[in-house]
């Protein structure tokens, strides 16, 4: 009988053990918040179809890290105090060794992040996939991208102001351009602690582009205007193509050396399309490569956005000044494209300037589409390429500059 009771107690407390070791009676409010959020995401990217290749593996990331005792990343293995407690100088690959022996998958795979390897692997194989045939087309269109930047720095000062940091400012402000890989990029450098909200932000509103736009553009523009039918581009040679991304790399390491990274990449991914010798490359590139990084960027990204640091009032400012920012910047564009048709005497539809953000080429069909909404016939985008593609260029040289000035 005694061995009866003592089984049964024996199992009784087992059960007790499992029970409170399990992440029922672990999981906090703010966790479950935070896989709400994840599932908001997820309805965006698989019911709505908004940037799904990253917003699904983003929000999967997030459930991940706030599942209840999961430990799937250990952010303080990249705490500068904890790396230089161990006897290590800050930011060495012994150092990352040593920590990442006590480490799981994601802490491993966020070293691509920490490290800075994924967003310009991004560059390379959005290169790989680019034309700048529009943009060498019609020059002028580099200045529309270039103007769409302005919103990165409308966003800085305004983050500033709110009492961020100028650091956290930059970080902050590059969502303004919408362009993912370049905001994780400047973040992990200046702000690590804000990459989760930073990523989430900057992605979200990539994904809303459709939504965001169009009122902007319709407030900015005439019914004239957005009707405005604009000239069929020249043709561009091979040879202009070839040259224009080595050009363009030897400017940039020239002017500005950090932003050399992206755009260095960004280059080399498209001289090896232009260049019609390294198809194997370029298919890699553009494909394998991309998918592969895609995968590893957005769920270590998510897995950083845990309750703790992502569900606090600076994640809403941070959230509004995108919004903001990338309001400037659809703006600034429109106002520019604006000026050029007046200069043009009516030639250039003011719509292609909202591509300027860096969000390829999903601004161009918003423009494409609120100007064929206007006038059927109206065919821009091919015009509004121009402009998306010198947004790449434009957000990776705004990102150069900050962290020139700030790291």
């Amino acid at each position: 009988m005694n061995s009866i009771v003592d089984f049964f107690n024996a199992f009784s407390e087992t059960i007790n053990r499992l029970w409170q070791g399990s992440g029922f009676t672990n999981i906090q409010l703010s966790q479950i918040g935070m896989i709400l959020i994840a599932f908001v995401l997820l309805y965006l990217a698989i019911v709505k179809k908004f940037e799904p290749l990253l917003l699904l593996p983003i929000a999967f990331g997030m459930i991940l890290t706030n599942m209840p005792m999961a430990g799937i990343i250990n952010m303080n293995f990249y705490d500068p105090d904890f790396i230089t407690s161990l006897g290590y100088p800050e930011n060495t690959i012994f150092a990352y060794r040593e920590v990442l022996n006590e480490g799981g998958l994601l802490d491993y795979i966020y070293l691509g992040i920490k490290l800075g390897i994924y967003p310009p692997l991004i560059f390379l194989g959005i290169g790989a996939l680019t034309d700048f045939g529009p943009l060498l087309a019609n020059p002028r269109s580099l200045l529309l991208g270039a103007a769409a930047q302005i919103g990165i720095f409308v966003a800085f000062i305004g983050a500033l102001l709110l009492g961020f940091t100028p650091w956290e400012a930059a970080s902050i402000g590059i969502i303004g351009g919408a362009d993912g890989p370049t905001a994780i990029f400047v973040t992990k450098t200046l702000a690590p602690h804000l990459l989760g909200a930073v990523a989430v932000a900057a992605y979200a509103y990539m994904a809303l582009v459709p939504v965001i736009q169009p009122p902007i553009m319709r407030a900015l523009t005439t019914k004239k205007e957005r009707g405005v039918v604009m000239e069929q581009l020249r043709p561009v040679s091979s040879t202009e193509k070839i040259i224009f991304p080595i050009a363009v790399t030897i400017l940039v390491a020239l002017i500005i050396p950090d932003a050399l990274t992206l755009v260095g990449m960004l280059m080399l991914g498209n001289l090896l399309r232009e260049s019609k010798v390294c198809e194997r490359l370029v298919k890699t590139a553009g494909n394998e490569l991309l998918n592969i990084v895609t995968i590893f960027l957005g769920v270590s990204v998510g897995a950083t956005a845990t309750a703790s640091s992502f569900l606090t009032s600076r994640t809403l400012l941070i959230i509004g000044l995108g919004v903001i920012a990338f309001g400037f910047g659809t703006a600034a564009g429109v106002l520019l494209g604006k000026l050029m048709y007046r200069l043009s005497g009516g030639k250039v539809n003011p719509l292609i300037g909202s591509a300027g953000v860096s969000a390829v080429p999903m601004a161009a069909r918003v423009s494409q589409k609120v100007g064929s909404d206007e006038n059927p016939s109206n065919f821009l985008l091919m015009h509004a390429m121009g402009p998306n593609v010198a947004g790449v260029i434009g957000s990776a040289v705004a990102a150069g500059i900050l962290l020139a000035l700030l790291r």
